[in-house]
């Protein structure tokens, strides 16, 4: 028994370091973007990365987990069962990329976007690419090919930083360079001034960032040629029709889910003001969602980590009273970088460009709706462990619903502002239902007193520390080395001491 689940521990953290360093560098290029791109061109590439996020969800159609079922089956034969997958997604693909590439002009056209159909194919190509490679990413899974799925994904986003980089810096530059000795304007430059002017533009903005992910496609595809080449083309329509039976309702089910993480920024088109100015709130809203990154980030690793520690554990006698005690655990360290990211704002905020500072007030509040977030994943575990899977769908439509009214209702006035509250009560009534129902389904003895009492100190720090400012550090501090600042940091850092050893006594107290 200890062979397997060494062997599934060791490819949770290898499937896990490529997935966060992915987070890692997406994040480590915002104060590249926030300095390089105007607040709305950053809002353009944040609204196709939700279109992206959305549509790749319904192109695999939900056959990735279907096809580990089925393969997995007695006698099953791999091939068949992943070629056939391939055959649908790749026609359902190919059919959405004719489409985007054909209307390329209407559709960027009635975006707002002319002139940059270039971009509407890019994200058709993303699309294509992306879904196929999908079904080939989950055969290295299933045949437990975690290090080479690991590779591939690091070239993929070694591939994009490397092509972002080049356009950024030494394309931009050399475009510059170009045009100044021509005596143009920069603007006017073409492809017959060079082959890239084809692809993007001579300045830096949007389209460099889709088409650094369509490059990054193309080679990631290329480099799993061989994977497809090796493979038996055996397509068995009776077959599909089954996974199709069984994958289906798993895509509608997520689909929530993803609609409701990224359905803001597309609502921002309809909601918000101008058209330029809904592209800027769009674009300082997402530079300041970056800032919360390390709650997601930390979220996501603890997820890789606990949802097979939460399944092994699952016959074991004790297993409910460790369960509460991971989540009290859990929600002291969310404390902790709640208070890290919020005392040291000042200067994690020089991490963006100075358009895009004007957001930052909406960072406690997005910190702490990936601390309910992650909280709700700890008691979502009672439908996992019972086989209530369906639940997870009314629970998910139940956010969704508050997502779009608080954003309707609010946005017209708030902007961005409305987004971050929207998501903070969409994840609080998830968190809500769900515990309610797991208490009824599978009961956990979770300490919600002691629970509660960590996220009271945690905000009871936080406003200590606004008093304190407000007292003490009134006035804008001019340097990071300032004696003022200086003074600021070290109260600051007091202050989380105090919450580490607090924390630390009532995780110590026996219930």
């Amino acid at each position: 028994m200890a062979n397997p689940i060494r062997q599934l521990a060791s490819e949770t953290a290898i499937y896990g370091l490529s997935t966060i360093l992915a987070r890692i560098i997406n994040f480590l290029f915002v104060p590249f973007y926030t300095r390089l791109l105007t607040t709305a061109s950053y809002g353009v590439v944040t609204e196709f990365m939700a279109y992206i996020a959305v549509l790749q969800v319904v192109l695999t159609m939900g056959l990735e987990t279907g096809c580990f079922k089925f393969a997995s089956r007695s006698g099953a034969d791999s091939d068949s069962v992943f070629t056939s997958a391939l055959s649908a997604v790749s026609g359902l693909s190919f059919t959405i990329l004719a489409i985007l590439i054909a209307f390329a002009g209407p559709i960027a056209g009635g975006l707002g976007y002319g002139g940059y159909e270039n971009c509407i194919m890019y994200v058709g190509g993303i699309l294509c690419i992306d879904s196929i490679t999908a079904i080939l990413f989950a055969k290295l899974r299933q045949e437990h090919k975690a290090l080479k799925f690991a590779v591939l994904k690091t070239v993929k986003i070694i591939t994009e930083t490397a092509v972002n980089i080049l356009l950024f810096f030494p394309f931009s530059g050399y475009c510059a360079s170009l045009a100044a000795t021509r005596g143009v304007d920069v603007t006017k430059l073409g492809g017959s001034d060079c082959w890239l002017l084809y692809f993007v533009s001579p300045t830096p903005d949007f389209s460099y960032v889709i088409f650094a992910i369509f490059t990054s496609c193309i080679v990631c595809g290329l480099l799993l040629l061989p994977t497809l080449l090796h493979m038996s083309f055996k397509f068995n329509g009776k077959l599909l029709k089954e996974m199709m039976a069984y994958s289906i309702p798993l895509m509608i089910a997520g689909l929530p889910g993803v609609v409701n993480d990224f359905l803001d920024r597309i609502l921002f088109r309809f909601f918000d003001h101008s058209a330029e100015a809904w592209r800027s709130s769009l674009g300082i809203y997402q530079a300041a969602v970056k800032l919360s990154v390390i709650m997601s980030l930390f979220i996501q690793m603890f997820r890789f980590a606990a949802e097979p520690f939460f399944f092994q554990r699952a016959a074991d006698r004790n297993s409910r009273e460790l369960y509460a005690k991971v989540m009290e655990y859990f929600t002291a360290f969310c404390g902790l970088i709640f208070l890290g990211v919020i005392l040291y704002i000042d200067v994690i905020s020089l991490i963006l460009g100075k358009d895009f500072r004007s957001g930052i007030g909406i960072v406690p509040v997005m910190l702490m709706s990936y601390i309910l977030l992650g909280m709700q994943f700890n008691v979502s575990m009672w439908y996992k462990l019972s086989g209530k899977t369906s639940m997870a769908i009314y629970i998910t439509l139940s956010g969704l619903v508050v997502t779009v009214v608080v954003n309707v209702l609010f946005m017209p006035l708030y902007s961005y502002w409305a987004a971050a509250f929207a998501h903070l009560a969409s994840y609080l009534v998830m968190f809500i239902v769900c515990a309610v129902l797991g208490q009824k389904y599978y009961p956990i003895p979770y300490c919600w007193g002691r629970i509660a009492g960590m996220i009271a100190l945690m905000l009871g720090i936080y406003g200590c520390s606004l008093a304190i400012d407000a007292a003490f550090f009134s006035k804008e501090v001019s340097s990071v080395l300032s004696w003022p600042f200086l003074a600021k940091f070290g109260v600051h850092t007091l202050l989380i001491v105090g919450y580490l050893a607090l924390a630390f006594l009532t995780l110590r107290r026996k219930s």
